[in-house]
């Protein structure tokens, strides 16, 4: 159900007076073990630790930026991507890991999606449309960029769930051949409907780590490929994140 009305809202996001704004551009990372090594070496390069209430943020860069994570399921990404819009971030990156649905996606695969699709139970709060889309114009960028450090990177419509132990084969054929679903998440579709609904820029990377369009699922979150393509994709944003909206 949509509130069409803010006076009736409860809690909003808010700056406290003690927190300091953040830089323009930032990253969140969804996964725990990459969120902690990007935190620890961006740290580690002489970046500012910020308290981010059950997440962690790092501000770095030259020009500066941020990292912010981790932030797994769409109600916890979603609250933290409210808090960091209150510190006035104008442009996150949601960088993380997807299931392929479609049989033209194997592991290691980059996606940049163009297009959401909503399993999951957050976004309804934020806008009746269940197919939000990502920022065209920064989607578009993030395509350009990994262009020109040769990472190929497919496109497509990327279905949320809440309920990964849930995933119904059955299900997953009808909305790749009916919706053009070509990997599942956890959070894309609700963060996609909270940028919307806060008319800020938001995008996503995310690295397919296992396969479920065949008989059986084919996980690959060990294998080589998987795990330099993930590497390779993060150190291209944290290359370019700082110039990423900038005309």
């Amino acid at each position: 159900m949509v509130v069409d009305s803010v006076e009736h809202i409860v809690i909003h996001p808010r700056r406290h007076k003690t927190e300091k704004l953040l830089p323009e551009n930032g990253l969140l990372l969804v996964n725990p073990s990459e969120a902690s090594e990007c935190l620890r070496r961006l740290k580690l390069g002489g970046g500012e630790q910020r308290f981010l209430f059950n997440s962690d943020m790092v501000v770095g860069g030259n020009p500066l930026y941020f990292v912010a994570g981790p932030a797994i399921g769409a109600p916890m990404a979603a609250l933290t991507l409210e808090k960091l819009i209150a510190l006035e971030a104008k442009r996150v990156i949601l960088v993380g890991w997807c299931g392929a649905i479609s049989p033209t996606l194997q592991v290691g695969d980059i996606v940049v999606p163009g297009e959401a699709l909503s399993g999951e139970g957050t976004s309804g709060y934020y806008s009746p449309d269940s197919a939000a889309p990502p920022d065209a114009d920064l989607s578009a960028q993030i395509v350009k960029v990994f262009a020109d450090h040769h990472l190929p990177v497919h496109r497509g419509c990327v279905w949320s769930t809440d309920a990964v132990y849930r995933e119904d084969r059955r299900l997953l054929k009808k909305l790749c051949q009916e919706n053009g679903v070509v990997a599942v998440d956890m959070e894309f579709s609700a963060l996609c409907a909270v940028a919307a609904f806060r008319k800020m820029e938001f995008a996503a990377v995310l690295t397919v780590s296992d396969e479920l369009w065949g008989d059986s699922w084919r996980p690959g979150f060990s294998k080589r490929n998987f795990m330099v393509q993930k590497q390779a994709a993060l150190q291209v944003l944290l290359q370019h994140l700082a110039r990423f909206g900038k005309k």
